[in-house]
């Protein structure tokens, strides 16, 4: 799965992503960036948050 790093500028991998609500029932993906370290996040759909789970791209953390 990939997200925009804002310290890098660059779309690039997540890693250890962990899909999370907010607070509003939204989905959210978090993790960090590969290269920089620095928190990454991406917002989804349910379905796509979901599918992201089943697939073994984030785990389930709500």
């Amino acid at each position: 799965m990939q997200a925009r790093c804002m310290k890098c500028k660059a779309q690039k991998e997540i890693s250890d992503a962990q899909m999370t609500m907010t607070a509003r029932g939204g989905y959210m993906a978090k993790g960090k960036c590969k290269d920089c370290g620095c928190g990454m996040c991406k917002i989804m759909s349910k379905a796509d948050a979901e599918k992201a789970v089943a697939d073994g791209q984030a785990k389930k953390a709500y």
